[in-house]
């Protein structure tokens, strides 16, 4: 008979080489075909759903899911995974609970408007279960955090200094890009205007630029295949997006749009 153990730790195994093909699927996904909710919404994806109801939903197994898990690792009482959760968390609070009821008050504000197909939510969940698990599992129970405390000859303490620089810059820009995109969509009644001030002057996306930005922070500090396996994933989502996010500016402001802006990456792409 299989111990619990050993079943955990293939189905662990499992997870995570699923996590490493999702990453180019995603990606070659979304090259062919944009994700069909907000400036890209179009029939055909079956019924949708508010999007501050939408985002809580998909968002939410990072927050449940991790609670459940949490006490059943081997580390639950480590000061180093405690402090790498405190990060994981302190994004999904924000993506979970408070970025949705900003969107509620959008949506109160303009009357509505488009909605996030049932498909894409369906995925997003299906998504974040699997991650919630992957990296709680491997911060709680299955990273070894007594090995390799130098690397490349950097110490674990100047490690933790830049990966937290990094993650908080990130945070940084995604929350403001995100609330800025917010507050015009409302001046605009629910329509589209370009996004002027801040990052926006550099890249159409610089909300995604931040998030990208903050989980390769949180790789730095984890230093764990999961963590740099979720940075793949979301650069593979987010790049994508910022490029038909890119292209759908050019094409609706034509000549009004700063043609010195890139998608996602400053001067380069």
């Amino acid at each position: 008979m299989t111990s619990p153990y050993f079943a955990d730790e293939a189905l662990f195994s499992a997870a995570v080489v699923t996590l490493y093909l999702c990453f180019p699927l995603t990606y070659l996904s979304l090259i062919l075909t944009p994700a069909p909710y907000g400036k890209h919404s179009r029939s055909g994806w079956g019924p949708s759903i508010q999007p501050p109801v939408a985002w809580f939903l998909m968002e939410s197994p990072t927050l449940w899911l991790s609670l459940l898990l949490f006490p059943a690792g081997r580390h639950r009482s480590s000061p180093i995974a405690l402090f790498i959760l405190s990060l994981f968390f302190l994004h999904y609070i924000n993506r979970t609970l408070i970025y949705p009821l900003r969107l509620r008050r959008l949506h109160i504000s303009t009357g509505g408007g488009g909605g996030v197909p049932f498909s894409v939510l369906a995925m997003g969940f299906f998504f974040n279960l699997l991650n919630a698990y992957i990296q709680i599992r491997s911060a709680t129970h299955y990273t070894d955090y007594d090995s390799h405390p130098w690397i490349f000859g950097i110490s674990m303490a100047s490690r933790v200094t830049i990966g937290l620089g990094i993650f908080f810059w990130g945070m940084s820009v995604n929350i403001r890009s995100d609330m800025a995109l917010v507050r015009l969509k409302a001046q605009g009644g629910g329509g589209y205007k370009i996004p002027r001030g801040g990052w926006f002057e550099q890249v159409s996306c610089p909300n995604y630029m931040g998030e990208i930005a903050e989980w390769l922070g949180w790789a730095v500090i984890t230093w764990s295949p999961v963590a740099f396996g979720f940075v793949m994933f979301t650069a593979a989502n987010l790049v994508p997006r910022a490029r038909s996010h890119h292209s759908w500016y050019l094409e609706k402001f034509g000549e009004d749009y700063p043609r010195s802006r890139k998608a996602v990456v400053p001067y380069i792409l």
